[in-house]
Protein backbone atom coordinates (compact mmCIF):
# COMPACT_ATOMS: atom_id res chain seq x y z
CA UNK A 1 0.00 0.00 0.00
CA UNK A 2 1.54 3.52 -0.79
CA UNK A 3 0.58 7.06 -0.19
CA UNK A 4 -0.69 7.24 -3.76
CA UNK A 5 -3.95 6.55 -5.53
CA UNK A 6 -4.12 5.55 -9.50
CA UNK A 7 -5.86 7.92 -11.65
CA UNK A 8 -7.24 7.48 -14.64
CA UNK A 9 -9.09 9.62 -17.79
CA UNK A 10 -10.54 8.27 -20.98
CA UNK A 11 -12.28 10.08 -23.59
CA UNK A 12 -14.05 9.75 -26.62
CA UNK A 13 -15.71 11.78 -29.25
CA UNK A 14 -18.96 10.75 -29.52
CA UNK A 15 -20.28 9.93 -33.33
CA UNK A 16 -24.10 11.47 -32.55
CA UNK A 17 -25.07 13.63 -29.11
CA UNK A 18 -25.47 11.74 -25.95
CA UNK A 19 -29.33 12.22 -26.66
CA UNK A 20 -29.43 10.77 -30.26
CA UNK A 21 -30.40 7.24 -30.81
CA UNK A 22 -27.56 5.79 -32.25
CA UNK A 23 -25.87 6.80 -28.60
CA UNK A 24 -28.97 4.89 -26.76
CA UNK A 25 -27.21 1.47 -26.17
CA UNK A 26 -24.05 3.34 -24.81
CA UNK A 27 -26.28 5.23 -21.84
CA UNK A 28 -28.56 2.51 -21.35
CA UNK A 29 -25.48 0.56 -19.98
CA UNK A 30 -23.44 3.36 -18.33
CA UNK A 31 -25.22 2.79 -14.92
CA UNK A 32 -25.30 -0.63 -14.17
CA UNK A 33 -21.09 0.14 -15.85
CA UNK A 34 -20.47 2.55 -13.23
CA UNK A 35 -21.96 0.68 -10.07
CA UNK A 36 -20.07 -2.28 -11.02
CA UNK A 37 -17.09 0.17 -10.82
CA UNK A 38 -18.20 1.63 -7.69
CA UNK A 39 -18.59 -1.59 -6.27
CA UNK A 40 -15.08 -3.66 -6.69
CA UNK A 41 -12.10 -3.70 -4.34
CA UNK A 42 -9.65 -0.94 -4.93
CA UNK A 43 -11.77 1.68 -6.15
CA UNK A 44 -12.12 5.02 -4.73
CA UNK A 45 -13.67 7.74 -7.13
CA UNK A 46 -14.81 8.91 -10.54
CA UNK A 47 -16.53 11.91 -11.84
CA UNK A 48 -19.95 12.64 -12.13
CA UNK A 49 -22.03 15.47 -13.36
CA UNK A 50 -25.51 16.28 -12.69
CA UNK A 51 -26.52 12.94 -13.11
CA UNK A 52 -24.76 9.75 -12.08
CA UNK A 53 -22.22 9.55 -14.50
CA UNK A 54 -20.48 12.38 -16.56
CA UNK A 55 -22.08 12.78 -19.56
CA UNK A 56 -23.44 16.15 -19.08
CA UNK A 57 -19.59 17.39 -18.84
CA UNK A 58 -17.97 19.42 -21.29
CA UNK A 59 -14.16 19.16 -20.59
CA UNK A 60 -13.86 21.24 -23.98
CA UNK A 61 -15.57 24.15 -24.34
CA UNK A 62 -16.10 24.20 -28.44
CA UNK A 63 -16.06 20.35 -28.19
CA UNK A 64 -19.68 18.84 -27.31
CA UNK A 65 -19.35 15.74 -28.42
CA UNK A 66 -15.91 15.15 -26.41
CA UNK A 67 -17.15 12.17 -23.76
CA UNK A 68 -14.75 11.62 -20.51
CA UNK A 69 -14.61 9.66 -17.67
CA UNK A 70 -11.86 9.75 -14.80
CA UNK A 71 -11.60 7.71 -11.76
CA UNK A 72 -9.20 6.75 -9.08
CA UNK A 73 -8.31 3.50 -8.07
CA UNK A 74 -6.11 1.89 -5.19
CA UNK A 75 -3.84 0.48 -7.64
CA UNK A 76 -2.66 -0.33 -11.30
CA UNK A 77 -4.21 -4.28 -10.74
CA UNK A 78 -7.52 -2.80 -9.27
CA UNK A 79 -8.24 -0.73 -12.27
CA UNK A 80 -7.11 -3.61 -14.66
CA UNK A 81 -9.57 -5.76 -12.84
CA UNK A 82 -12.50 -3.52 -13.75
CA UNK A 83 -11.97 -2.73 -17.46
CA UNK A 84 -10.07 -5.93 -18.53
CA UNK A 85 -11.93 -9.07 -16.98
CA UNK A 86 -15.48 -7.48 -15.65
CA UNK A 87 -18.86 -6.62 -17.46
CA UNK A 88 -17.48 -3.49 -18.40
CA UNK A 89 -14.86 -5.46 -21.26
CA UNK A 90 -18.00 -6.08 -23.23
CA UNK A 91 -19.02 -2.24 -23.26
CA UNK A 92 -15.27 -1.39 -24.46
CA UNK A 93 -15.04 -3.69 -27.33
CA UNK A 94 -18.08 -2.04 -29.00
CA UNK A 95 -16.56 1.80 -28.36
CA UNK A 96 -16.54 1.99 -32.03
CA UNK A 97 -20.30 2.18 -32.14
CA UNK A 98 -20.51 5.34 -30.50
CA UNK A 99 -17.02 6.65 -30.68
CA UNK A 100 -14.77 7.93 -33.42
CA UNK A 101 -11.09 6.50 -33.65
CA UNK A 102 -8.97 8.40 -31.60
CA UNK A 103 -5.25 7.96 -31.59
CA UNK A 104 -4.76 8.69 -27.58
CA UNK A 105 -7.49 8.41 -25.80
CA UNK A 106 -6.95 7.01 -22.43
CA UNK A 107 -3.62 7.37 -20.22
CA UNK A 108 -2.83 6.64 -16.21
CA UNK A 109 -0.89 8.69 -13.53
CA UNK A 110 -0.59 8.61 -9.89
CA UNK A 111 -1.95 10.96 -7.11
CA UNK A 112 -1.56 11.44 -3.47
CA UNK A 113 -4.55 9.75 -2.02
CA UNK A 114 -7.28 11.36 -1.68
CA UNK A 115 -6.62 13.65 -4.41
CA UNK A 116 -9.56 14.03 -7.12
CA UNK A 117 -8.03 15.03 -10.50
CA UNK A 118 -9.92 17.87 -12.46
CA UNK A 119 -11.09 17.05 -16.24
CA UNK A 120 -8.48 19.98 -17.05
CA UNK A 121 -5.49 18.31 -15.59
CA UNK A 122 -7.08 14.64 -16.96
CA UNK A 123 -6.75 16.19 -20.22
CA UNK A 124 -3.27 17.70 -19.45
CA UNK A 125 -1.80 14.08 -18.49
CA UNK A 126 -3.29 13.04 -21.97
CA UNK A 127 -1.76 15.27 -24.37
CA UNK A 128 1.77 14.36 -22.79
CA UNK A 129 0.90 10.97 -22.64
CA UNK A 130 -0.10 11.75 -26.53
CA UNK A 131 3.27 14.08 -26.94
CA UNK A 132 5.54 11.79 -25.06
CA UNK A 133 4.47 8.53 -24.49
CA UNK A 134 4.58 6.38 -21.38
CA UNK A 135 6.67 8.22 -18.80
CA UNK A 136 6.10 8.41 -15.26
CA UNK A 137 3.63 11.31 -15.91
CA UNK A 138 0.99 9.43 -18.04
CA UNK A 139 1.06 6.24 -18.99
CA UNK A 140 -0.64 3.01 -19.58
CA UNK A 141 -1.80 -0.62 -18.45
CA UNK A 142 1.59 -1.90 -21.15
CA UNK A 143 4.05 0.29 -19.68
CA UNK A 144 3.21 1.30 -16.36
CA UNK A 145 5.49 3.40 -14.35
CA UNK A 146 5.44 2.52 -10.02
CA UNK A 147 3.72 4.90 -7.60
CA UNK A 148 6.52 7.56 -6.53
CA UNK A 149 6.86 5.59 -3.12
CA UNK A 150 6.57 1.98 -4.75
CA UNK A 151 9.05 -0.01 -6.08
CA UNK A 152 8.67 -1.84 -10.20
CA UNK A 153 5.31 -2.56 -11.53
CA UNK A 154 4.92 -5.01 -14.13
CA UNK A 155 2.38 -4.32 -17.32
CA UNK A 156 -1.08 -5.52 -17.93
CA UNK A 157 -0.90 -7.17 -20.99
CA UNK A 158 -4.78 -7.87 -21.16
CA UNK A 159 -6.38 -7.36 -24.55
CA UNK A 160 -10.23 -4.82 -24.92
CA UNK A 161 -10.90 -6.42 -28.40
Amino acid sequence: MTGFHLAQINVGRLLAPVDHPRIADFVANLDRINALADGLPGFVWRLKGEGDNATDLRPVEDDPMLAINMSTWEGLDDLAAFVYRSGHREIMRRRAEWFAPMEVFMTLWWVPAGHRPTPAEGLARLAAFGRLGPTAEAFSFRYPFPAPDAVAIDPILDECA
